[in-house]
């Protein structure tokens, strides 16, 4: 397989999370095991199969290389994928592709679908993606990944097998949904992007932009420009039920020995182990 850029894997139980995110560089996630990938920073060789892409905003760290993967799955003669964008994004990035197939000669095919908060869209029979909105400088969402399933309502669920095919056979619904808050992606967003949507602290996994570290970086500010500074993890400490916390998106004026010294000494217990740097 080619390497072309960096990537990092994570397991978490039937889960396997693979990406990079580095502020104003490249940010690009994918989950196999669901079938989508976040954001277009950059196109890892291996990520090409993946067919469905969420892009939480329009700047070029988190979408530039959308026209670069458009343009391999079509030379591989795979199926145009599906690219989900905010709505603003929808025509510029149509006349990107058109441009680049003036210089390319080649055709550039993709579903490009508006998405706006609230909305939701089915991956699968098991699972599905909700939007919601975050907050940054530009339109910006973030993705929740729900897995659905059927469970039988209590009220039948001391009965015999005969007994609940015969209310079945009668008519009668006998199960209903269960939805589980496997994953959710926050993006690059300030704080209410998380406080708005306690969805994002209840799921499974969360992967929470953390871009300033340093105690001299004005917190004020970095909201300003849709951003999350430690002191707002601190801050939010017992609010966190996920499993697992990636935290990434880390700036690029950081070493990343010093983002560990930084974020250890303020989480010594690094929320009891349940936050990992993306380093």
């Amino acid at each position: 397989m080619v390497e072309n850029v960096p990537v990092k894997t994570m397991k978490h139980g039937d889960l396997t999370i693979e990406g990079w995110s580095r502020a104003a560089v490249q940010t690009y996630w994918r989950v196999a095991e669901l079938g989508v990938g976040f954001d277009l920073g950059a196109q890892p060789w291996s990520f090409m199969g993946t067919d469905t892409w969420f892009v939480s905003h329009a700047h070029l760290d988190h979408i530039a290389a959308l026209p670069v993967y458009v343009a391999r799955r079509r030379m591989m003669k795979m199926d145009p994928p599906t690219i989900y964008l905010p709505p603003t994004a929808i025509k510029p990035v149509e006349e990107i592709l058109k441009n680049f197939t003036r210089l390319d000669r080649g055709r550039l095919p993709a579903d490009l679908q508006p998405i706006e908060p609230g909305m939701e869209i089915e991956l699968s029979r098991e699972y599905a993606v909700t939007t919601v909105a975050t907050q940054h400088t530009v339109p910006s969402m973030g993705f929740i990944v729900w897995q659905r399933r059927r469970k039988l309502k209590p009220e039948y669920q001391g009965l015999e097998g005969h007994e609940i095919r015969d209310l079945r056979q009668g008519g009668i619904e006998v199960t209903e949904e269960r939805r589980d808050a496997v994953l959710a992606y926050l993006g690059d967003s300030s704080p209410p992007g998380l406080d708005n949507n306690p969805e994002m602290y209840e799921s499974k996994v969360l992967i929470c932009e953390l871009t300033f570290v340093a105690p001299g970086h004005r917190k004020e500010k970095i909201h300003k420009f849709g951003h999350i500074h430690l002191d707002d993890l601190v801050d939010r400490r017992d609010r966190f039920k996920n499993e697992l916390v990636i935290a990434a998106h880390l700036s690029t004026r950081y070493h990343a020995n010093t983002v560990r010294k930084m974020v250890e000494k303020a989480l010594p217990d690094m929320l009891e182990g349940r936050l990992k740097l993306w380093l």
